[in-house]
């Protein structure tokens, strides 16, 4: 019997445990360590965080469907990887510490064959002083942080219904943030229902980031074939903005939030403040606080992990300027290259540089998007190292690993810019590949056949359907394999 144990239930790893149940027999197991209780489809959060979803519609229950198919659950927090065992364990280990009501605190350890990690990221909004729930702005990361979000959001509209002036900044809140597609369609959303409220020549709408220009969204923008003609997501980007009255301040890392004020620099090095009202600024991200050690105990997290806290896998580390970056630096198999039964996937795997040209302000401070590894590339990558696993436990380790880079994957994004079937609007962009690859697509570094953005009401309906998909898929209803990643 083999013993796969998965670290982390977000979008990359609850596919691998479906996929691995589905594919290997019942003789072998699969293990779901998660600090959660309940599956989040986090795209939509943004919808819960202006009051238009309720939490129950963008979340449930793991444990009924891990029952249901045969998977080992713990709520628990993955603290340490022991790769070689220890003098007590020869069989390699993870160590973990309970979270759920009737275990709180209890520590365990649990032995694998394979080990995948799917962590996801921590939301470091201590990054930045006075961000975050705890600090003077809200999020939309979580459920719970999206509704309150909306609560804020609710008081801001009454403030505006009795005459008085608002400021809202929505945006990321340090200067190596990513899910900038995730800010922009929050912005987006909020300006709509200030509209819908009535209340939209009151409130001023200022989306903060630390995009070089817009349209980059942490993949340095895109060039849209259209009709025939070509245009960029910059300009097809500014459009909307123009088109929505809403102010943007780009090239920004935000140095520290008091109340209701900002503290930013830009790239030219001048440092600035934003008043506010409101404000929704997302956090930048990091590895989980997870140790690795040795069979001698000695700590070897440094090997196993970037100073980013992500694992490292099969990709190039080496330090290389931007005109050096190549799309083969990219890691396929998410392998570790220490071990070759551990895997990093998603936001858990550390990227070997940015996708989107690094620039630092004058005074030395990186002001440059994060790569995004969220959606439909982690569901892709969840899926390909369940299949490699599979391959491996049933003819042995010689088997080869299936791939998937980033520099050879597609991917759609539906970003919401409004809810309402009959009056909402969304951004449906698609693109190939993920990371460009300027030899083999000169200029933009993309297929321009395969890269293209549309904006309407049909686009709503097309996310509101995704939404509708993706739970059922993550539900493991029938045939719940056949809806692709």
């Amino acid at each position: 019997m083999a013993r796969v144990v998965i670290l982390g239930a977000g979008i990359s790893g609850h596919t691998a445990a479906l996929h691995l149940r589905r594919m290997l027999g019942k003789v072998h197991e699969v293990v779901v360590v998660t600090p959660n209780s309940q599956w989040n489809w986090i795209p939509s959060n943004i919808w819960v965080g202006v009051g238009k979803m309720t939490k129950e519609q963008v979340t449930f229950p793991l444990a009924p469907i891990y029952h249901r198919k045969g998977i080992v659950l713990h709520q628990a927090l993955a603290t340490a990887i022991h790769p070689e065992g220890n003098s007590l364990h020869e069989r390699p280990f993870v160590e973990i510490q309970y979270t759920d009501s009737t275990r709180v605190g209890e520590k365990d350890k649990i032995e694998y064959d394979f080990l995948i990690n799917a962590t996801g990221p921590k939301l470091n909004f201590a990054a930045t002083p006075g961000l975050g729930p705890d600090g003077h702005t809200v999020s939309v990361c979580t459920p719970t942080h999206a509704i309150e979000a909306a609560a804020h959001l609710k008081e801001v509209i009454n403030k505006l219904r009795e005459g008085l002036r608002q400021t809202l900044v929505i945006g990321v809140g340090h200067g190596t943030c990513t899910c900038e597609g995730a800010a922009f369609e929050y912005a987006f959303n909020v300006e709509h229902e200030l509209r819908l409220a009535g209340v939209r020549d009151l409130a001023d709408v200022v989306y903060l980031t630390n995009e070089f220009e817009l349209g980059d969204f942490g993949v340095g923008g895109m060039t849209f074939t259209q009709n025939g003609f070509e245009t960029t997501s910059k300009l097809w980007t500014e459009s909307l903005f123009r088109e929505r009255g809403v102010h943007a301040i780009l090239q920004s890392h935000v140095e520290k939030i008091e109340k209701n004020v900002i503290h930013y620099e830009q790239l030219d090095g001048v440092k600035r403040t934003l008043a506010f009202d409101f404000a929704m600024l997302l956090p930048p991200f990091r590895g989980v606080d997870m140790q690795a050690f040795n069979v001698m105990g000695e700590d070897i997290s440094a090997e196993m992990f970037a100073p980013s806290g992500f694992m490292k896998v099969d990709a190039n580390y080496t330090q290389k300027v931007f005109s050096e970056w190549r799309a083969e630096d990219w890691p396929s198999t998410y392998q570790t290259p220490l071990f070759s039964n551990i895997f990093g996937v998603g936001i858990a795997f550390a990227p070997p540089h940015q996708i989107s040209e690094p620039r630092k302000s004058s005074v030395g401070i990186l002001i440059a998007p994060s790569p995004p590894r969220t959606g439909m590339p982690s569901g892709v990558m969840g899926k390909t190292v369940a299949l490699t696993i599979t391959d491996r436990i049933r003819t042995g380790e010689s088997a080869p690993a299936h791939k998937a880079s980033m520099a050879n994957m597609g991917a759609a994004c539906i970003a919401s810019a409004g809810s309402g079937m009959r009056t909402g609007t969304a951004a449906a962009m698609t693109m190939y590949p993920v990371v460009p690859d300027y030899q083999k697509y000169p200029g933009s570094g993309r297929s321009t056949v395969d890269t293209f953005g549309e904006i309407g009401l049909a686009a709503h309906w097309i996310k509101y359907l995704l939404h509708v998909m993706f739970i059922y898929k993550a539900k493991a209803k029938p045939f719940w394999f056949l809806i692709p990643e």
